[in-house]
């Protein structure tokens, strides 16, 4: 029988999203990779154990996350079931829905039907009663944003969701939909958008927006797909998921961006980190992201990921030299 180590709290820094009640773990897990029907099951348990063993409360799903799609939160609702059901008051846990699901013209993007008729499917996979927060996982161009947030608002108003989030949304979508849930009574807790040293987009106008609107970040890639960490220093490995070409492509690294990776390399050594450690600590420098969002393929990297927060500033000189090697300077 799974006990939690009575330590987990003593040394896991929280972060407040936004102007909200809740605070969140510095290092959040997602479960978007290795925790799927294909993956071996004990390992994603241990990981799970151990995150919440480091103060790791918050676990992040979504409903076609595996593969097969829906089999991460089963997988889930299996740990939750053995090992954290003495715990769900302690636990974030978080799904979404906005891509493809099931086939036909209802299992995918904004529409309120596949919003909540997902949720409800989520929720089922899970074997729980209600999420900490359910988001809409990207925009759709062609619903009205008003059915789309109206469907949040009632996730939260039946008790199935406690906070209403969004992923992908650029600067101006994020305002809008802010006050469309503010008017409807349903504050927007937290923004999930990719951000890394490699993809700042945010840093063009949504920061800015979500710390006026009082609303958290979680921000996920913060290795930008393991490419900021040991694993491309020499290459791309034949077990690696740039080798898989999938979610990280073999032409994304080519010898400019390898040439980076280890100019940054140096900076982290110099900072006495690995460079997955300053990648994490980078992204958690700014007071306007709430969480850093990890993945992870085994225990060690669980602790890994958490140790990047032994330290977390930056000198300007070190910030000058990162901005120089990704500008195309390399000299570290």
């Amino acid at each position: 029988m799974y006990v939690a180590d009575d330590k987990r709290y003593d040394s896991m820094q929280y972060r407040r999203s936004g102007r909200s009640g809740i605070q969140l773990p510095a290092i959040s897990l997602g479960l978007w990779h290795n925790f799927g029907g294909v993956d071996n099951f004990e390992n994603s348990r241990a990981m799970l154990r151990r995150a919440f063993d480091l103060g790791i409360t918050h676990f992040d799903l979504a409903n076609n996350y595996g593969p097969p799609y829906g089999s991460a939160e089963e997988t889930f609702g299996q740990i939750m079931k053995k090992d954290f059901l003495p715990y769900r008051d302690e636990l974030i846990i978080s799904t979404k829905a906005g891509w493809d699901m099931w086939p036909g013209p209802y299992g995918d993007l904004g529409s309120r039907k596949y919003l909540l008729a997902s949720l409800d499917q989520s929720l089922k996979r899970m074997g729980l009663e209600y999420v900490d927060t359910f988001y809409h996982h990207r925009p759709d161009p062609d619903t009205p944003m008003e059915e789309s947030m109206g469907a949040l608002d009632t996730a939260v108003r039946s008790g199935r969701a406690l906070y209403a989030g969004i992923s992908a949304y650029n600067a101006k979508q994020t305002s809008e939909a802010v006050k469309i849930l503010r008017d409807l009574g349903t504050p927007l807790l937290i923004h999930q958008p990719k951000y890394s040293m490699f993809v700042r987009d945010p840093e063009q106008g949504l920061l800015d927006v979500l710390e006026k609107e009082g609303v958290g970040s979680i921000v996920f890639s913060p290795l930008a797909q393991g490419l900021l960490s040991d694993r491309y220093l020499k290459g791309i490995p034949s077990d690696s998921r740039a080798a898989r070409d999938f979610f990280l492509k073999k032409k994304d690294i080519g010898e400019a961006t390898l040439a980076k990776v280890r100019a940054l390399n140096e900076i982290a050594g110099q900072r006495g980190q690995t460079l997955a450690e300053m990648a994490v600590a980078w992204v958690l420098r700014d007071p306007r992201v709430t969480s850093a969002l990890v993945g992870t393929s085994k225990v060690s990297q669980v602790d890994d990921n958490v140790a990047a927060l032994k330290n977390l500033k930056f000198s300007a000189e070190e910030l000058r030299k990162i901005d120089g090697v990704l500008a195309g300077k390399q000299a570290a």
